[in-house]
């Protein structure tokens, strides 16, 4: 298996290598860093729901869409990528994807633990400390490979991370903020000064030792002209706006998923008695943080702050039923915005 120990490469490389040797059918792992910040978008996302493209053409932040499911995220070079690729037939990637991201993401928790900071596996692909998200990943398949892709926190600009997302008001864009910076981690948040010690050489050095214990040896291997090649043309087709531009499916409200079992969500909807406006999380199967507005006035205001506390710290997937029970202690006749209606802002 060939290592790309390419550490700082232009923005748009950073992304294209792994595209490239998975569809070379190139067994690699490819350790680098975007020399620029940009967005990197899902296969799956609508980038015109997810992403400020306004913001991000004011300040000159790309915008790239990969073959690799997942959301939106903030790219810079204070993370350092791995990016794994394998064939599909492969015997030591397990089929199951829970199994194979556990495996997977055993060197990346040795490269934590070993530089002191106690990252743990939470399923189905997130590394945690104290509850916290320290690395974010993916996997997914590109022609007859497999490609898992994940990144080591330096630092984090939770700022611009929160300013690059799409978000309907900036009320709700502080709550994400706040949210993303409370439940995302950093190597330099978890070791203070410590942090100058690991520079980015040291840890892809680690990752590279880490990872040979899994897949075997790592021969060493600079991009060819074969390689470059296929970059090219992928930059022909992966840039071009029919490939950024594709249609999601349409969503309602606001979805921003911070880590595995945490999302901060807005949702409206639009009843017969008036308009409805909620944001809450939702953390680990449970509501959190509930608030709830509108022009609605078939319900006092304290009703619906009844109604709030209610919903608040209950299972989601409970909610039919604290709706049920909120009916049944009020006395409504006829009311204009029913069960159906609190079901439209409070699925999940």
């Amino acid at each position: 298996m060939e290592l790309y120990n390419l550490g700082q490469v232009p923005w748009e490389e950073s992304q294209l290598i792994y595209h490239a040797l998975a569809l070379l059918e190139r067994e690699a792992l490819c350790l680098v860093s975007p020399a620029a910040p940009y967005v990197c978008i899902g296969y799956h996302q609508d980038v015109e729901q997810e992403v400020d493209l306004e913001f991000c053409r004011a300040n000159q932040i790309p915008v790239f869409r990969r073959e690799v499911g997942g959301g939106a995220v903030f790219l810079d070079g204070n993370q350092l990528f791995f990016q794994l690729i394998l064939k599909r037939d492969n015997p030591l990637a397990p089929r199951r994807i829970d199994a194979f991201y556990r495996k997977f993401l055993q060197p990346v928790i040795a490269v934590h633990r070993r530089i002191g900071i106690p990252a743990e596996y939470r399923p189905v692909n997130d590394l945690v400390v104290q509850n916290r998200k320290i690395s974010g990943t993916g996997a997914g398949e590109i022609g007859n490979s497999i490609v898992f892709v994940g990144n080591l926190i330096l630092d984090f600009d939770y700022e611009t991370m929160a300013r690059v997302l799409k978000i309907p008001d900036e009320k709700f864009r502080d709550k994400v903020k706040k949210t993303i910076a409370e439940n995302l981690s950093t190597l330099r948040r978890e070791l203070g000064a410590d942090a100058a010690h690991w520079d980015q050489t040291t840890l892809r050095n680690l990752l590279a030792r880490e990872f040979a214990k899994i897949v075997g040896p790592l021969t060493p291997a600079a991009k060819d002209p074969a390689l470059a090649a296929k970059m090219e043309q992928l930059q022909g087709t992966l840039r071009q706006d029919d490939w950024l531009y594709r249609k999601g499916k349409p969503v309602g409200g606001r979805v921003v998923k911070v880590r595995a079992g945490l999302a901060v969500v807005q949702r409206m909807h639009k009843a017969s008695g008036g308009l409805i406006r909620a944001e809450f999380a939702v953390a680990d199967g449970r509501f959190k943080d509930v608030s709830i507005s509108g022009d609605f006035f078939c319900f006092p205001r304290h009703t619906v702050d009844r109604l709030a506390a209610l919903i608040e710290g209950s299972p989601t997937h409970a909610i039919v039923r604290v709706l049920d029970d909120f009916y049944a202690r009020h006395d409504f006749e006829l009311p204009q915005i029913g069960i159906d209606d609190w079901l439209q802002v409070f699925k999940t």
